[in-house]
């Protein structure tokens, strides 16, 4: 619980282990697909109750499904927590997960994979992950498959709820106005019904093994806009905050605003590219940093060889103070403003605790002072060279 005493609305958040890479063959997309289920309805809620009642007290809900779990939140005027609460237990500890709704939602689901195929954006990002993750559930869609999905009864839906969300794997999150009593509803709410009559613990997820794949690829994708160029690096896996921490200072060196190398570059010096941007996607089982370089396709080979160039002098050359001061303020920055509202503070605070990492939200911070300049050499930019990363070249398809 996070108190927010002068929050006018309180975040109540329920975050499970049950995101996509917890699909066994055969499975794959109803992580999301139960997502969608969840809110056609539960045992004491018929379809469509849940969204008037919360609206009726004034607040709103949503929902995500990511690789590693998914969560369930509302927002609601402090006043009126407890029934929220009461709802959302209700809710997504025991959906109906009925026929007639699930062969109506199973369409809008398919409807959305299609969408998302027919995106060229998506095409290349979903290649880059595919090409260096693959055969590992982090190289597929969250979305899912459609042939699994196609074949997919309710009652496939109700044993992977059954398996999944059970209180070993759920961990509730409020931040706000914290609603009194709130310890005794929780001895009195469903989720303590079901813990009495949870069973022998049962295989959670998947064991594959996380294996990254260097490489080169180019692809030819029709309608895309402009070429781009991908690279991708592993990083360790989310509980190695200290190296994701160091692994942001790197990106922002590199690829964060006019001043970092790549972008002052590529972009304002040369003008090779329409953008440079690098990011880091944190997972259980193991992170990717990210590059994405958008150019014309004509120039696409003096992109990647000044990539590469930036890439090595990270190893060769000196950052100045002035350089490294602004990254870690930056990641600084990323972090406060990531904080601001009741939605932001369950949502990181429910993550954090339900993979076990029961901390000051702010602790991170801590890590900054660690990263010197030769530390970064050694432990980050060593990791980011070409040679370690998987890189995708993407050409528009002339049809």
């Amino acid at each position: 619980m996070a108190a927010m005493p002068d929050a006018p609305l309180t975040c109540l958040d329920i975050w499970c282990r049950a995101g996509s890479s917890s699909e066994k063959p055969g499975e794959e997309g109803l992580a999301h697909f139960l997502e969608h289920m969840v809110f056609k309805g539960s045992e004491n809620l018929l379809e469509g109750e849940f969204d008037r009642q919360i609206e009726a007290l004034g607040g709103s809900s949503n929902a995500a499904t990511g690789f590693d779990d998914v969560h369930y939140h509302i927002l609601v005027p402090p006043n009126v927590a407890l029934p929220g609460l009461e709802l959302l237990l209700n809710l997504v500890l025991s959906p109906s997960i009925h026929h007639d709704a699930f062969c109506i939602e199973r369409e809008v689901v398919l409807e959305e994979i299609a969408q998302y195929k027919d995106q060229p954006d998506e095409q290349v990002f979903q290649k880059l992950l595919e090409s260096c993750l693959a055969p590992h559930a982090y190289g597929r869609p969250i979305l899912g498959l459609e042939e699994s999905l196609k074949k997919s009864e309710p009652k496939n839906l109700k044993d992977f709820h059954q398996r999944l969300y059970k209180p070993e794997n759920i961990c509730l999150s409020i931040a706000g106005q914290i609603p009194k009593g709130i310890e005794n509803f929780l001895s009195n709410s469903y989720l303590a019904e079901l813990k009495n009559i949870t069973g022998v613990n049962s295989p959670d997820s998947t064991s594959q093994t996380l294996i990254f794949n260097k490489g080169r690829m180019e692809i030819q994708i029709p309608r895309l806009e402009a070429s781009r160029l991908l690279m991708a690096w592993q990083i360790g896996p989310a509980k190695n905050q200290l190296l994701t921490m160091g692994a942001d200072i790197a990106t922002s060196l590199l690829a964060e605003g006019r001043r970092s190398r790549m972008v002052s570059k590529l972009r304002e010096n040369l003008q090779i590219v329409e953008s440079i941007d690098m990011d880091i996607t944190v997972l259980e089982q193991g992170g990717l940093v990210l590059l994405e370089a958008c150019c014309h396709e004509s120039n696409l080979d003096l992109v990647e060889k000044e990539i590469h160039k930036e890439l090595s002098k990270s190893m060769k050359t000196n950052f100045n103070k002035h350089e490294l001061d602004r990254a870690c303020q930056l990641v600084k920055n990323g972090l406060y403003f990531s904080l601001e509202t009741t939605s932001q503070v369950a949502g990181l605070a429910g993550n954090q605790t339900l993979w076990n990492r029961n901390q000051s939200l702010l602790k991170p911070l801590k890590y900054i002072n660690y990263w010197t300049e030769s530390q970064l050499k050694l432990d980050i930019f060593d990791l980011l060279q070409p040679e370690e990363g998987f890189t995708l070249i993407a050409r528009p398809k002339e049809v």
